[in-house]
């Protein structure tokens, strides 16, 4: 087995992080749905789950940031790290989004907004890929993905704390998140236009000094 892992490339800690990820999302998708149970089996129990499936989002968001800065300090890139770390963060996210909006904690059309535009991203990394183009991650996508996994668990646990507004400050949070979702796509759209603009027009000036020599070559 382990023989088998090394020649997938996956014995490595950032991807055994990313494997771990994967495996608490069911996990905090079942306390989210026990949580609003009425099953005797789960009675008095709904706080405790709601917070445990906080917790445990919250456990998966760190993981994402060690196994990525991990990565990058040794150096570590495999095509197995690379396929399912994104993989891993989306659907840890619009899980947890589909869940909060079928418990009625985020509004439906927040929520199909947010889904869209990691379908539309991906397509969009997907056709960078294709082109041989690299478009960098800009900033406000980062705050978007650090601003939604603080708001994200605080609608998990769905109660006030210490007189805390939780669910409040979970809503506003998810709300400045799907602003800033809207203008980073906005933003990588319009820098990957450019990036192709420049490529394309790099290749007609190639093959143009490439006919250039040939003509000349003829002429001689």
């Amino acid at each position: 087995m382990t023989d088998e892992m090394d020649d997938l490339q996956i014995n490595n800690l950032p991807n055994l992080l990313t494997i771990f990820r994967m495996g608490l999302i069911p996990v905090v998708i079942s306390c989210l749905y026990f949580s609003n149970t009425e099953s005797e089996l789960f009675e008095g129990s709904n706080s405790l789950l709601g917070w445990t499936a906080g917790w445990i989002f919250a456990i998966a968001s760190i993981t994402d940031f060690f196994d990525g800065y991990i990565a990058r300090k040794k150096n570590i890139v495999t095509v197995f790290g690379s396929f399912l770390d994104p993989i891993a963060d989306k659907f840890l996210t619009v899980s947890s989004l589909i869940m909060l909006q079928a418990l009625e904690r985020l509004p439906a059309v927040i929520v199909i907004v947010l889904v869209l535009r990691e379908m539309y991203m991906t397509s969009l990394r997907l056709l960078a890929l294709n082109e041989g183009v690299r478009v960098p991650v800009n900033q406000i996508g980062k705050w978007k993905t650090a601003i939604a996994m603080i708001g994200i668990p605080l609608l998990m646990a769905n109660e006030n704390w210490q007189g805390i507004p939780l669910p409040l400050m979970g809503n506003v949070l998810i709300y400045i998140a799907c602003i800033l979702s809207l203008w980073s796509a906005f933003h990588y759209t319009f820098n990957m236009i450019a990036s192709l603009k420049k490529k394309r027009l790099l290749n007609k000036s190639k093959a143009k000094r490439s006919q250039g020599h040939e003509v000349k070559a003829n002429s001689h």
